[in-house]
Order: C-alpha cells, then structure tokens, then sequence
C-alpha cells in the first residue's frame, strides 16, 4: 500500500525567505550606525554614521588632491633650480617643505571650517564632519580634530624614516607601533571614531542630498475617495500625533506586508468594514489625512493629543 504524500503547508516560499532574512540583516547592520541626536532647540534628528571604507575611500581621494598639488609643485621646484641653477636651492627646497606641511595639515582644516564641514574627498562620498552634541561645528573642534592627525599619523611615520642604526630601528619600530595603535583604534568604538574625534567631540556622518517627498495627504485629493473613506470623529481620535508620525513611516518607507498588518490593527481599532476593491494603502493614506486634519482642528482649539493613550482631562 503505498502512502499518499501529504499535501504542502500554504507558507513562505525559500526564495521570500531568504529576502525577508536579508531585509533583516540590512536593517539590523543600517541600525547599528544610525543615532538619533537632539539638538539644542529641541528636535531630534536621525543620523547615520559613516563607515570605516567610506571614510578610507574620503581620505585617499583627498591624499590623492595632495599629492597631485605636491606634483605639481615638485615639478615647478625642478624647472626653477634647472633655470636659476641650484646655487640658491637650499632656500627653495626648505619652502617647498614648509609647503607640503601647511599643504598636509590646513587642507583639512580649511574645507571642513567651512558652511558645508567636509573635504572634497569627504563631499565625494556624501560625507560631512558634525558636532557630536548636536551644536554648531566649532573652529576649535575642527582644529583639534586635525591637528591630532599629525599626532595620530604623521609623527609615527617620520619616526620610520629616521637614522638606519639600532636606536633608529627601535625608534622606527615605536612609530610603526604607534600608528598601528592609532589607526586601529576606529574598531575598537561603536561610533568609528579617531582619536582625534573623541577628543574633539565629532563624529563623521553621511549628508545625502535631501529631496522632499510628495505629501501624503496630496494623494487623497479626489471627491470621490473622499466620500469613500469617511472616517467620523471619533475614529480619527482613535490615535494621537504620535501615532500619526509612525504612520507616515510606515506609508513611506515600509513593506507591503507591514502596511497589510498595519491596516488591519487601524481596521479593528476604529471599527471600520472594509469594501469591496478597498487596498490597504489607500486605507493608511486616507485614514492618515483624516487623522492629521483632526489633529489640525484640535490644535486650533487649544487641544493636543499625544498618542492614544491620552484621553484628555
């Protein structure tokens, strides 16, 4: 006798897994970078941190700006001495030193002092320095933060290049040592932060271009889903400007399925019966223009509704 094989559980396919776990992971590693700061006047704003290859990849391409200008300027050294002789080049090759250490160390201090706080390598990347406790970026954070670079790198590495005897070697060994230790310490804090950031209270972000969004309430506009979807007062005071704030989240940003789940919790709350060719995002969007106009009325009136479980006095 044989067995008939038992028909198939309804489920998730292998392939919606799958992308559901990756959709999972994406948001737990974007969440580790992200930090909400508040600012001195009150508001809160979510940023996200930059990560330690878009920071590498910022300061080579700004490494790359310097040498380039170093090129240009050895270049111009060695036409000089070849035309005036190299009787005087003494004087010429001290300021072309002195050059290369303004050039090295005020290049980052000279663009990140400015209205948008990043290099051109750090502007490349959607990248800008920001002040950890919310304020304005202050010219003594950013010299402290670069003049620190010098004590983080480029002491260390002048020390590799000093006398080939065995205290040099020593000395060369500390140094390479010492930046280790420097470059190193980014992994070892959850906020990716150089010594120099730590001590002058910043932190490097991502600045992408910001583009507003269409309003929401722009979307139910027609008469006719106006008359469709009828909420009266009592179900648009269901929820306070909280919730309203999550609700727009969740039109913006969110799955399908969230939204699916969201619509059926407002559905049950408010006690509305879904019709017939109703979609949950027409639902969320109408339902959220009538609880933001609700919202709009009450505060004329000297009423505000924090969440839901304000009842009022």
């Amino acid at each position: 006798m044989t067995k008939t094989p038992a028909p198939a559980r309804p489920g998730i396919s292998m392939e919606a897994a799958e992308r559901r776990r990756a959709r999972l992971a994406e948001q737990m590693r974007v969440g580790k970078m992200t930090r909400t700061l508040v600012t001195p006047e009150g508001a809160a704003i979510r940023l996200k941190l930059a990560s330690l290859t878009e920071r590498a990849g910022a300061l080579f391409i700004d490494l790359a700006i310097q040498w380039a200008v170093m090129a240009a300027m050895w270049i111009a050294f060695v036409y000089l001495a070849a035309s005036v002789g190299f009787g005087r080049m003494n004087v010429a090759f001290a300021f072309l030193l002195v050059f290369h250490f303004v050039l090295r160390n005020f290049y980052f201090i000279f663009f990140e002092i400015g209205r948008k706080a990043a290099t051109p390598g750090k502007r490349a990347l959607g990248l800008r320095v920001a002040s950890r406790d919310g304020g304005r970026l202050t010219a003594d954070a950013v010299l402290a933060r670069n003049f620190m670079r010098e004590v983080e790198i480029g002491l260390p590495l002048q020390f590799l290049f000093m006398g080939g005897d065995q205290v040099g070697a020593w000395i060369a060994l500390l140094g390479l040592v010492w930046s280790g230790v420097f470059m190193l310490f980014p992994l070892f804090n959850k906020d990716k932060m150089r010594v120099g950031d730590l001590l002058a209270g910043t932190w490097v972000i991502k600045a992408p271009k910001a583009q507003l969004m269409q309003d929401i309430v722009s979307t139910v506009t027609s008469p006719e889903l106006g008359s469709r979807f009828a909420f009266t007062p009592q179900q648009a005071d269901a929820y306070g400007i909280h919730e309203l704030h999550v609700l727009e989240d969740v039109l913006r940003q969110s799955s399908p399925e969230i939204k699916q789940q969201v619509a059926t919790r407002i559905r049950t709350k408010v006690g509305w019966e879904r019709g017939t060719g109703e979609t949950d995002l027409a639902f969320l969007e109408a339902y959220y223009a009538a609880l933001r106009k609700r919202l709009e009325q009450r505060m004329l009136l000297g009423e505000r509704k924090s969440d839901k479980y304000d009842v009022g006095r």
